[in-house]
């Protein structure tokens, strides 16, 4: 069973600050099913990233990278136009000196050792 949104949200983003990032909800979807896309901002690199939920064939909670761009204007534009498609859409930004997503759950393209993952 997952967790309602609200809840996980609030994980992840404590999960950030504990490790010395800042992450708010900039945008607040619906409290027990929205979707999330998370917004990750490398302050030292100036690079951004977004990641979107999925859920693979097995029910669990996966993550893709939707656009290859790290320029952030392009990242903002993808936002916008899912929050047009999706208006119940959570998005959580992160800005971090290592520009880590502090997802704990399975990150496509990405090893399971990565330094990434938090």
């Amino acid at each position: 069973m997952l967790l309602p949104t609200d809840v996980w949200v609030g994980a992840l983003i404590r999960r950030a600050e504990l490790s010395g990032a800042s992450a708010v909800v900039a945008r607040k979807g619906d409290v027990r099913a929205g979707s999330v896309l998370v917004k990750t901002y490398d302050t030292l690199t100036l690079r951004a990233r977004v990641y979107a939920e999925a859920f693979g064939p097995d029910g669990d909670r996966l993550w893709l990278q939707p656009v290859t761009s790290e320029v952030e204007g392009e990242i903002d534009d993808y936002l916008a136009r899912q929050v047009r498609y999706d208006p119940d859409i959570w998005i959580v930004e992160i800005e971090d000196r290592q520009g880590r997503h502090f997802l704990t759950e399975k990150v496509e393209g990405e090893s399971p050792n990565s330094p990434n993952a938090a």
